[in-house]
């Protein structure tokens, strides 16, 4: 009898959880307590509450692993955190300014700059205008728009590529214009967007991947999914801002062909001809080239209420996570497969894929979410800093670099924000840190050439300042520093606000 009752009460958790509450197994008890008499009965009953006890208590099966969240941060190490995260914003823009004022980017190890096209557009000073008003660096904010006002002109003979200027130069006009009220910004941006709209003039509406900004000529004809899908959130802004559809009709458009050309089991492919609306390449992901137009689908649906968005998203989001996620025994990953059979290509994953528990927690799907981002972290932690591109079925790298990404931390900031767990701040100083040991430089931060040599490369690209140190300033913030129920990030963390 003695053995029977051990059993009842110390049996293991996944038999509690199973059987807590089975009428099988009241009966069950029952008729121990029968024939084993009256004077037993309590005791049963004891075992049995203490069985619905560990029933409710224990995780339920196939979730993922909640956050030890013991060790709280108190607000004044939060405070601490982002002055600090604010310092080295300020180290990195310093050397800009001392080495590379008026230009593109600074190259940091031989303190010298680069231009995209052979002629500035101020890549990095608009990139990190809004980085500054959120920081609070108001002079260093005012020195910026005055450079923007006095330098910057898109009259210039050049062929640019329409998606890295629309999220970086026409993003970040209209979100520090926002955030500053300055018409000059909105003035440059409108007259941007007119520069770029002939990149849509192809058969099907998908843009040209580049287009000259003085005579509206376009070349490229083959695209990505991301480069003609993720322009909505800026040019519908201006749309909105400016009074004229246009923008908003063609961006919505080019985002729509790609949608209509999903396969039959709801995926995308990596390349498409715009011309002719044929797939060139079939491998389907949600690494770059596809990565920010499923992220537009969701935010484009939440920033300007467009149904049809929230429609293609959903069907979206249900056949990526049918075919592509991959649920190991080791953890959550999203492999690449073929797009028209959902046939596995190969199970690689990078520091661009970990962008996609932010798209995930902002749709609501937390639990997902949480198991992506400890993948993200383990190939973070594995080597010190995270590489551009790994096979998580082995953990060996296949692409050794390290960009200087936002996404990980991007990520981070919006798992934070809608779960307060406090293992988000304390991964967020595991990137601070290791950003500060293998890639500060005396006159900013530079790349990696190699994330296990720690090998630097003389380069620093405007995200850093536009994407990186905000999502890790923000991580630390108060709350009030920005609303995300009132903000969209467009895919270069260019804050949108529903003003219209």
């Amino acid at each position: 009898m003695g053995q029977i009752l051990l059993e009842l009460c110390c049996g293991s958790a996944e038999n509690a959880i199973k059987a807590a509450f089975d009428g099988a197994r009241r009966n069950y008890l029952r008729s121990i307590a029968k024939t084993l008499g009256k004077q037993l009965l309590p005791l049963l009953l004891l075992c049995l509450a203490i069985s619905a006890a560990c029933a409710q208590e224990a995780p339920p099966v196939n979730a993922s692993p909640r956050p030890n969240d013991k060790a709280k941060w108190t607000d004044q190490q939060k405070a601490e955190m982002a002055a600090s995260v604010r310092q080295e914003f300020l180290h990195a823009w310093n050397g800009y300014r001392q080495y590379a004022w008026g230009h593109d980017e600074l190259r940091p190890l031989s303190k010298s700059y680069r231009d995209w096209y052979g002629t500035s557009l101020l890549m990095t000073p608009v990139d990190a205008l809004d980085t500054q008003v959120l920081m609070g660096l108001k002079d260093e904010a005012r020195a910026d728009r005055e450079l923007i006002d006095k330098s910057l002109s898109f009259d210039k003979d050049i062929y640019v590529k329409n998606f890295e200027i629309t999220i970086r130069l026409l993003g970040g006009l209209l979100s520090s214009y926002q955030l500053t009220g300055d018409p000059r910004l909105l003035a440059l941006a409108d007259d941007l967007g007119e520069r770029l709209l002939p990149a849509f003039n192809s058969p099907t509406g998908m843009p040209y991947v580049f287009v000259n900004l003085k005579t509206g000529a376009v070349r490229g004809v083959e695209s990505n999914p991301a480069e003609i899908g993720s322009l909505l959130i800026e040019f519908g802004t201006l749309s909105k801002l400016t009074g004229k559809p246009v923008y908003y009709d063609k961006a919505k458009r080019a985002l729509v062909e790609i949608y209509n050309r999903r396969s039959p089991i709801g995926l995308v492919g990596s390349i498409i001809n715009v011309e002719t609306g044929k797939w060139i390449d079939p491998t389907s992901h949600i690494s770059g080239g596809i990565d920010s137009y499923y992220e537009y689908l969701l935010k484009c649906s939440i920033l300007f209420h467009d149904k049809d968005c929230e429609r293609m998203w959903k069907t979206s989001i249900a056949a990526l996570n049918q075919y592509v996620a991959d649920p190991t025994p080791t953890g959550l990953w999203y492999a690449q497969v073929n797009m028209n059979t959902g046939a596995r290509i190969s199970t690689h994953y990078g520091a661009l894929d970990a962008f996609f528990p932010a798209v995930l927690a902002l749709s609501g799907d937390l639990d997902r979410a949480r198991r992506l981002q400890e993948s993200s972290y383990k190939m973070w932690t594995t080597f010190g800093v995270e590489p551009e591109e790994l096979d998580y079925s082995t953990m060996k790298i296949t692409y050794p670099g390290y960009e200087l990404r936002p996404e990980i931390i991007e990520s981070t900031y919006y798992l934070y924000y809608f779960t307060g767990e406090s293992r988000y701040l304390d991964m967020g100083k595991t990137f601070f840190d290791s950003l500060q040991k293998y890639c500060r430089t005396d006159a900013g931060y530079a790349a990696l050439l190699n994330v296990e040599t720690k090998e630097k490369r003389d380069n620093m690209e405007s995200f850093f300042l536009a994407e990186t140190l905000k999502y890790l300033y923000l991580l630390y913030a108060p709350k009030s520093t920005l609303d995300l129920h009132q903000v969209v990030f467009n895919t270069e963390a260019h804050p949108m606000q529903r003003t219209w």
